[in-house]
Formats: structure tokens, sequence, C-alpha cells
């Protein structure tokens, strides 16, 4: 299937979504910050990023913002992961121009659906 990086800085939230994507058969590579993150997936060239929004540093529409800004990254897909569920949190997301939303607490059919439409 499809290799995907999850970022997230909650070990217990890396884990869950680690263990919804790898018995849907993806490959998964986490990591709990996005420190150096442009380098990494430079280097592993993923198909979908999975990022939470509330991380210490560069939050997630921070990141995802500089990764679609980047023409390396642009066209790989950015699912955000969070808690931040209200209208205005997915208007954002989208303006930051991720490619799907996942509401914190969640389901693995929910989180599955948004890789699966994000991934085309």
């Amino acid at each position: 299937m499809s290799k995907i990086v999850v970022v997230d800085d909650s070990y217990a939230e890396l884990q869950l979504i680690e263990s919804y994507l790898k018995t849907a058969h993806h490959t998964v590579l986490s990591f709990s910050t996005a420190d150096g993150l442009e380098d990494k997936i430079a280097v592993e060239k993923p198909d979908l990023i999975v990022l939470d929004v509330v991380m210490p540093g560069r939050n997630g529409f921070q990141v995802c913002r500089d990764l679609k800004g980047d023409a390396r990254f642009k066209d790989v897909p950015i699912v955000l992961c969070t808690s931040k569920g209200q209208e205005s949190d997915k208007f954002w997301g989208q303006q930051q121009g991720a490619n799907g939303h996942v509401v914190k607490p969640f389901k693995s059919e929910d989180l599955l659906q948004a890789v699966k439409v994000a991934l085309g």
C-alpha cells in the first residue's frame, strides 16, 4: 500500500494512528516532533502525511503551510489529525493546504477514510 509519515507529539496517539494504518497494510514512519521534518520526508518520500495540529514548536497548521509552499512536497497529501474540530479549524486547515481533517478522538474507519480520500 502506501508509505505514510505520522507526526504527533503524543506517544499514545502516535501508537494508535500507527496501528490503524498498519492494520490497513500501510507502511508507517512515526515522528514525535516536526523538527527536521522536511529533511526526513525528502529522504523517505512518503505518499501521505498525517499531522497533529497542537504540537510544541511549529504547530500542524504551520508545518502544513510550509510543506505545501515547498515545491518538493506540495503534491504530498496531508491529513490533519487533531482535537481542534471546529468548522473554523477545518477551514483554516484547508487554507494551509490540508487534504483532509480527522477530529480526535476518532474511530479507525474515520482515519482510514480520510487517508483513502486524500490519496485519491
